[in-house]
């Protein structure tokens, strides 16, 4: 993949055809899949069996080639097509991220915007990555107790039927395994454009004895907060309908109970 330039303005020449001629980012409409998938159902992928078994080098070649010891910090959960880790990426550009995704096309767009970022700007997005799997099922396989610092979970599928509630990547049950991955002082990021969905995510954090809500002031200060209902395609598209997001955003915090 060269690059000229032309105008001042860097292009990169591509023969791929899923790709844009002008900008070597792949185009959506090759990789276009079902807006939601079953977390229920079985798919073939592979998975680690633990997380040391999770070799990060092969995520981010270039950038543990300085510091092998690095660890992912945030995750993604759902991450589509990758907006926000790729607005992340430059914001934090000292920590590891990654997007897990179920869908297979979609999950393959992701990975090509990354390559194809990096390649049109060398030294940068070698920190973040991507992912196929099912976080519903697989985050302890992925990640030490503590280990992360954020994670993320932006317009999710509502699932509105009563009986498949139990599909909601936000719930109680889930909450446990998030907050065994979240070291004390971690957040969770939620946002939605469904009002009832929204009412359940922060219902089911306010409930959780490890996690509180952040104060108006901290989500002020907060720059990731502004990116919630921005860095996504979804939430880009709630913008321009002028439609209402609800937000939750909780910390997790330390147990009272001995180790």
């Amino acid at each position: 993949m060269a690059s000229t330039e032309t105008n001042g303005e860097k292009m990169l020449e591509v023969s791929n055809p899923t790709h844009s001629k002008t900008t070597g980012l792949p185009r959506k409409r090759f990789y276009r899949a079902r807006a939601h998938s079953n977390p229920l159902s079985d798919s073939h992928f592979p998975v680690p069996i633990s997380p040391s078994q999770f070799d990060c080098t092969l995520q981010y070649p270039q950038f543990l080639k300085s510091d092998s010891s690095k660890k992912i910090e945030f995750a993604d959960i759902g991450c589509g097509f990758g907006g926000l880790l790729i607005s992340l990426s430059t914001l934090f550009p000292d920590k590891l991220m990654i997007g897990m995704e179920l869908r297979d096309k979609v999950t393959e767009y992701v990975k090509e915007r990354i390559l194809a970022l990096r390649a049109s700007n060398p030294g940068q997005y070698e920190n973040v990555s991507v992912v196929r799997t099912n976080s519903m099922k697989y985050i302890p396989n992925y990640f030490e107790k503590g280990q992360l610092t954020k994670m993320f979970f932006l317009f999710p599928d509502p699932h509105f039927k009563e009986k498949n509630h139990r599909r909601r990547v936000i719930s109680p049950h889930l909450l446990d395994e998030y907050a065994f991955v979240l070291r004390a002082g971690g957040i969770i990021y939620t946002i939605t454009d469904v009002e009832e969905l929204g009412v359940w995510m922060k219902s089911c954090l306010e409930g959780h004895p490890l996690f509180e809500a952040l104060s108006e002031d901290e989500l002020e200060a907060d720059p990731v907060v502004k990116l919630l209902s921005t860095a996504t395609e979804e939430g880009q598209k709630v913008e321009r309908n002028e439609g209402q997001t609800f937000r939750a955003v909780y910390r997790r915090i330390a147990s009272s109970l001995p180790r």
